[in-house]
């Protein structure tokens, strides 16, 4: 459990952070984040940590 967890959660927030990015420049529409700039920075920012959050994860279980 104490490995998966960060591992999961580290590609949810990728995941989340994608998507905000591309609502953010507008590629994805129907929501009030469409077009929002704040958000293609917010996106690269959580999509960015996730990645830090899942590599450690993967680096913690190896050892």
């Amino acid at each position: 459990m104490r490995r998966t967890l960060p591992i999961t959660l580290g590609v949810v927030m990728v995941v989340v952070g994608a998507v905000w990015t591309f609502q953010g420049l507008g590629y994805v529409k129907g929501s009030p984040m469409t077009g929002v700039e704040v958000w293609a920075v917010v996106g690269p920012i959580v999509a960015g940590l996730g990645v830090a959050l899942a590599y450690l994860g993967v680096r913690g279980s190896q050892g």
